[in-house]
């Protein structure tokens, strides 16, 4: 099988590739091109403009943000390769909530800003989630495409029976040793497409930008430990749940939570059912909760342009005057 160069990561458009360290790695991330005020002989700098970072779900890479880097504007727009995806370091460890916590901390700080407005899907979610319980002073807001409150998510999976089959199956077989990784990548990793049509709507995979995507993402599970480090966070979400490690950080989870929350489904999302969404307005009750028509788990992809429009008036409301 041949392996992929993690420079494949650098696909061109209207953006900047850079490499950030933080939390003792290399992250690579993605900054849209700053769009200039009218009136305004040039684009305000880069800290002066409010930073919202992006952040993937299992099996991608910044390129599933490509048409909110394009789509937004006014803010500071930075997609992340988080740690051991994409062209980001892969280190050994680190695959946990505490760790990925710490490392979207380290990031707003290595970018320059004292805070941030965090947006993440599916395991990127739990990103926002964590830094936004465990580091609260750098957190704004957080706004979630398919990404419940993990605890709500564990008591659904736990007790709704629909959400268990969706969810369990597939997480107890990447606790397997070796054999995931190799499903992952087999076969110029067609289990990647399988899983991501399985997840999304007929309407997008009818679509060239379908195509052009598993392209991306087939070839970038395959860059050496790529789809190891992917499956490392699935196994920790497993396996620390038997460990106080993990009970004291889904203990963590439990705070009371303050800051202004955005949470977006896809309402034919077969992967992440409505009930463990319901359940998180438990521990967000003060949240904005709405729905896409017809858009599976990868709404921000699937309906880019209905998710851009919430995501634009949610910045504006948390930002004000700077993002009108």
């Amino acid at each position: 099988m041949a392996m992929s160069n993690p420079s494949v990561t650098r696909i061109a458009g209207p953006w900047h590739h850079l490499d950030v360290h933080a939390n003792g790695i290399r992250f690579h991330v993605v900054e849209a091109v700053p769009t200039q005020p009218a009136g305004q002989d040039c684009a305000p700098s880069a800290t002066a403009r409010p930073l919202v970072m992006l952040l993937h779900g299992f099996g991608s890479f910044w390129w599933s943000w490509r048409h909110q880097l394009r789509g937004l504007t006014e803010a500071r727009l930075v997609a992340v390769d988080l740690r051991g995806y994409g062209g980001s370091d892969k280190p050994p460890r680190g695959y946990d909530g505490w760790t990925l916590a710490g490392d979207t901390a380290g990031l707003i700080r290595a970018l320059g800003h004292s805070s941030a407005t965090l947006v993440g899907h599916a395991e990127g979610g739990l990103a926002c989630w964590a830094t936004a319980l465990l580091h609260p002073r750098l957190v704004r807001a957080i706004a979630l495409i398919n990404s419940p409150h993990p605890a709500a998510l564990r008591r659904s999976m736990l007790t709704h029976r629909n959400q268990g089959y969706a969810l369990l199956p597939t997480l107890l077989r990447y606790q397997l040793p070796i054999w995931p990784e190799r499903l992952l990548t087999r076969n110029n990793a067609a289990e990647i497409e399988r899983l991501v049509r399985s997840r999304s709507s007929a309407k997008w995979q009818a679509c060239e930008d379908f195509a052009v995507t598993i392209d991306h993402l087939r070839i970038a599970i395959q860059i050496p430990a790529a789809a190891h480090c992917a499956l490392e966070y699935q196994r920790w979400a497993v396996r620390s749940q038997l460990r106080n490690e993990g009970r004291k950080f889904m203990k963590s989870m439990s705070r009371p939570f303050s800051v202004p929350l955005l949470h977006v489904r896809g309402d034919a999302d077969p992967y992440l059912l409505a009930d463990s969404v319901d359940r998180t307005r438990r521990y967000a009750p003060h949240g904005r909760y709405v729905s896409v028509s017809d858009a599976g788990h990868f709404s921000h992809e699937e309906a880019p342009e209905e998710i851009n429009r919430y995501l634009t008036r949610f910045l504006k409301q948390v930002h004000g005057p700077r993002l009108s």
